[in-house]
């Protein structure tokens, strides 16, 4: 079974997975305490299936997790029916497909001028951090001008955002568990200030809304971490994955047509977030695996992604790919509602690329975060 502190398996974790899809579809994970799927068939069905829920469980002890509890305890993430049906209907339509296709001009603006940023950088220095001059940033201007706060505190929301959900990885030390708390009673009362204000955007919506005050700031700050947090990875992962796989590159930049297709087979093929857990509000069976009312069991969507009985040759990055029927964004109710946005800020951040760099090349080898559940880099040197 593998090891999620390996440096050698964070490196690259498909050969594990499919040593084990090819044992069978469930797996006991002792080191994580779950049963884990590694087909696709199996991983669709626990994020489908309606005797399995996001439960929220508060971090123990209570006192010393305030601020990560309230976060949690009030988010449309943790939350089954009715209360994910009353959260979600708040900011669906913030989210939907024809409104985030309104601002594919004013994404595309902001990618073209953090990619010219980045291309200077790289002229002046000979190489330039990808993730600090653009994946990180673009997601999180967007976000921050959606949600209507300031987008000059965006390197701080992320710093904040990196370290709550360090929380969600296995093992995590004591400092940061700390770490986790403190960031998420920053950002608690950062929201608490900005709703106090004169709050414009999707923030003035939220407090106009039914939520109550705590699911308001919940709401916001879910928005927010959600927001930058698979967009940052996947661009990170997947400009990896097309620098390294040069053909695919070439590829993309000559057929803009392509766009859709390569952004699908980013999301698939290093998946930015590799596990989902669920809880059984009843006993469940998946691929005919017994989960009891109460335990719970983990969707291996990075495992998923890479099931040849889904896809052909799933080791191979395609950027035409088609159909792909990948994971990434879940399935069901807890489908990720930021799905249209993400989309279109990986996109536009690939069209400023492709055209403004087009030998754009590894500098370096990228530095991986050392985090198995979100699956990142730190940074990602490239050059021309």
């Amino acid at each position: 079974m593998f090891d999620p502190r390996d440096p050698a398996f964070l490196a690259d974790p498909y050969p594990a997975f499919a040593a084990l899809r090819a044992e069978g579809e469930v797996h006991r994970h002792d080191g994580l305490g779950i049963a884990i799927t590694v087909s696709h068939a199996a991983s669709a069905a626990v994020l489908r299936h309606r005797g399995l829920g996001r439960i929220w469980t508060d971090a123990q002890p209570l006192e010393r997790f305030a601020s990560f509890n309230l976060l949690h305890r009030n988010s449309l993430l943790e939350n089954e029916p009715p209360a994910h049906t009353r959260l979600r209907r708040v900011i669906a339509g913030e989210f939907g497909r024809g409104h985030v296709q309104r601002l594919r001009p004013m994404v595309g603006e902001l990618a073209e001028s953090m990619v010219d940023t980045l291309a200077a950088k790289i002229a002046a220095d000979g190489s330039a951090d990808l993730l600090e001059h653009l994946a990180q940033p673009l997601p999180v201007a967007v976000i921050a001008e959606l949600l209507g706060v300031p987008t000059s505190d965006g390197s701080q929301l992320v710093a904040w955002s990196n370290a709550i959900v360090k929380m969600y990885e296995y093992g995590l030390s004591e400092d940061g568990r700390d770490a986790a708390e403190q960031a998420a009673a920053d950002f608690v009362a950062y929201l608490r200030e900005v709703v106090a204000g004169s709050p414009r955007g999707i923030v003035r919506d939220l407090t106009a809304s039914e939520l109550t005050p705590d699911e308001v700031v919940a709401t916001a700050v879910l928005l927010l971490m959600a927001g930058h947090e698979a967009t940052v990875n996947v661009i990170g992962n997947g400009v990896t994955a097309l620098l390294t796989h040069r053909t695919e590159w070439e590829r993309l930049r000559s057929d803009p047509t392509l766009l859709d297709t390569a952004v699908e087979e980013l999301i698939r093929f290093d998946s930015p977030l590799q596990l989902f857990e669920r809880t059984a509000t009843e006993d469940v069976e998946i691929a005919g695996h017994r989960v009891a009312k109460g335990s719970k069991i983990g969707a291996l969507l990075g495992a998923a992604a890479r099931d040849p009985k889904v896809f052909d040759t799933p080791d191979t990055l395609d950027v035409g790919r088609s159909p792909n029927a990948h994971l990434g964004f879940g399935m069901g109710i807890h489908y990720c509602v930021g799905a249209p946005l993400a989309r279109v800020e990986i996109a536009a951040a690939l069209t400023a690329l492709t055209k403004r760099l087009p030998g754009l090349r590894l500098a370096a080898e990228p530095e991986r975060r050392p985090e198995f559940v979100i699956r990142g880099l730190r940074a990602l040197p490239v050059t021309v």
